[in-house]
């Protein structure tokens, strides 16, 4: 084990005025935040292309993929385990100077992700069992299902290349994830464009482009590895699998995927209410969650490095600066995404008729649908940043059950039950029982309540500080 040094780490992004006053150096949070921002944005055109090829196919298609979608990330979340840990422990291990102890959870957490195989392969096993309960028409279900299997079948690859680049986000290396989604995105284009038409195979195509190139993307990570500070991090050192560590990471984990799990269940609920009601909805809400996307993606980036910040600052045993880098990062989130909320309603007509095939009969109800959607959407996404931006500050702390706990209840207390009667009319759900009956502008309606009320509580949590007294190992 790795000694802790005898000097104190500089802590990151301060700045240090003439009268000897602190202050946040914004100018370094820029170069940490500014790749991790086009990171997830170049995440969120992933989304988009994906979409965009699909709805080349038919609306029905593009139905199918909202209802699956967040189906597939909730999966891909509930078994990431003790990949989600890996940012924060490399980023307070590095900002102690226990460089081998951040290359350690990396390793760690690779390890976690090679067991989630028979698990992934569990879960394609269940098939249409998943989406039977479900009620969809029965072409969209086959269709989903058939973007379902190879998707799952990538699965531990996709938890594997989250690890990989939570460690380069944790040590400060922003630029190297920025660099292989760069790698993942042309990839997937080429892929797609191949695989969907070229191989003639359709909605499976574009899950199977996706694998693959999710697949190059752990290739490329993997090269970065042994080539990043090697003097210091030591990666060929501190590979060997150790089962106290990883379950070290699982327990700080778990929680956190647990967290995000929580809330994706409760919107892949909601994607299903919306394509039971039909097709239009369905396709409409796909869209305008995607193009969403971009909003939030980019809020995601900023909040990934309020994650590095915050560990880091603890790592080097400054609790005050990380209270004060936190606040800042969400203050920063909510504005940005509520502002860029509000862009993309406003350029809701040019943006939408991109996703559907004009000769669709559905076209023009799905294009007005999904402009409808895009201003409810652009009234909660400051509240959206302050749910992430709170969040991800929490976990670089390392206070993650509380979150877990919020999210999963406000969940399914607040948002399913009011997507549910908001959207279906009297007698018209799955368990029958009263109902607004206002379709995707009911469920969208309920969305943005909880998405408020959800900041809210989370950044309450963050202010009362009780962060303060957790210790990592």
């Amino acid at each position: 084990m790795q000694a802790r040094p005898e000097s104190s780490t500089r802590v990151p992004a301060q700045r240090i005025a003439a009268d000897g006053s602190r202050h946040i150096d914004w100018r370094a949070v820029a170069a940490l935040a500014a790749p991790l921002v086009l990171n997830t944005s170049i995440q969120a055109v992933l989304g988009l292309t994906d979409t965009w090829f699909i709805g080349r196919l038919s609306v029905d298609a593009t139905a199918a993929i909202s209802a699956v979608y967040w189906l597939v990330m909730l999966a891909m979340f509930l078994l990431s385990g003790a990949t989600m840990a890996v940012q924060t422990l490399a980023a307070q291990a590095w900002g102690s100077g226990r460089y081998r102890r951040a290359s350690q959870s990396m390793w760690m957490g690779l390890w976690g992700a090679l067991g989630t195989l028979p698990l992934f392969i569990l879960v394609i096993l269940q098939g249409s069992g998943l989406l039977g309960p479900f009620g969809l028409p029965p072409h969209i279900e086959a269709l989903a299902i058939d973007y379902w299997n190879p998707r799952m079948l990538g699965g531990p690859l996709a938890v594997a290349l989250w690890g990989l680049t939570a460690y380069f986000n944790g040590i400060g290396h922003t630029r190297l994830p920025l660099m292989i989604t760069l790698v993942v995105a042309f990839a997937n284009v080429f892929l797609n464009e191949w695989f969907i038409f070229g191989l003639d195979l359709g909605i499976a195509g574009a899950a199977w482009a996706t694998t693959a190139a999710q697949a190059l993307g752990v290739v490329v990570a993997l090269i970065l590895v042994f080539r990043v500070d090697r003097a210091r991090l030591r990666p060929t050192l501190t590979w060997r699998p150790s089962g106290r560590l990883i379950w070290r990471q699982f327990r700080l984990g778990v929680p956190m995927a647990g967290t995000a799990a929580s809330d994706l269940l409760a919107v892949s609920l909601f994607q299903l209410m919306q394509v039971r009601i039909g097709a239009v909805d369905g396709a409409a809400t796909q869209i305008v969650m995607v193009a969403t996307s971009l909003s939030y993606m980019p809020g995601i980036g900023l909040a990934l490095a309020g994650t590095t910040l915050v560990g880091q600052a603890i790592g080097a045993g400054d609790r005050d600066w990380a209270a004060r880098l936190g606040s800042g990062m969400i203050r920063l989130v909510s504005l940005w995404m509520g502002g860029l909320g509000l862009l993309l309603a406003l350029c809701g007509p040019w943006l939408t008729p991109l996703f559907v095939n004009a000769s669709d009969p559905n076209a023009t109800a799905v294009i007005s649908l999904s402009l409808t959607l895009l201003w409810i959407a652009a009234i909660y996404q400051f509240a959206d940043g302050l749910n992430f931006g709170s969040s991800f500050c929490l976990r670089g702390a390392g206070d993650v059950n509380v979150p877990a706990i919020v999210v999963f209840g406000l969940g399914a207390t607040v948002f399913v039950p009011l997507s549910y009667l908001l959207t279906f009319a009297p007698g018209q759900g799955w368990f029958g029982g009263p109902g607004a009956g206002l379709g995707a502008i009911g469920g969208w309606s309920a969305l943005a309540i909880y998405a408020v009320i959800v900041g809210v509580c989370l950044w309450l949590r963050w202010r009362s500080g009780s962060w303060r007294s957790i210790r990592l190992a």
